[in-house]
């Protein structure tokens, strides 16, 4: 019973975590559509966040620039969707199961 909680409430807490992240990255990816400010702090605070992650991606071999525009957000956003959908998934049914 306490374990199936404890799991439950750790799958629920990595959701939201893994749903903000979503849109911190969908945020700095409109934001890099215009010339935002650099010494503006929301702009600092995005780039902060997310500067980690796209180096992550691009260190892979995997091409992210097409045409001058950068994958990068979409392919972090694919593999955060998919952590959601099947791990967070998964640990609830494990919640379930006990």
């Amino acid at each position: 019973m306490v374990l199936s909680t404890f799991l439950s409430a750790v799958a629920n807490i990595l959701h939201m975590v893994i749903t903000a992240y979503i849109w911190v990255l969908i945020a700095a990816a409109l934001i890099s559509w215009i010339q935002p400010n650099p010494f503006n702090p929301i702009v600092q605070l995005l780039y902060k966040l997310t500067a980690p992650a796209y180096a992550l991606v691009r260190k892979t071999r995997i091409p992210t620039v097409f045409g001058g525009i950068d994958l990068a957000p979409l392919l972090l956003i694919l593999a955060l969707q998919f952590i959601d959908m099947f791990f967070i998934r998964l640990l609830h049914e494990m919640a379930r199961s006990l």
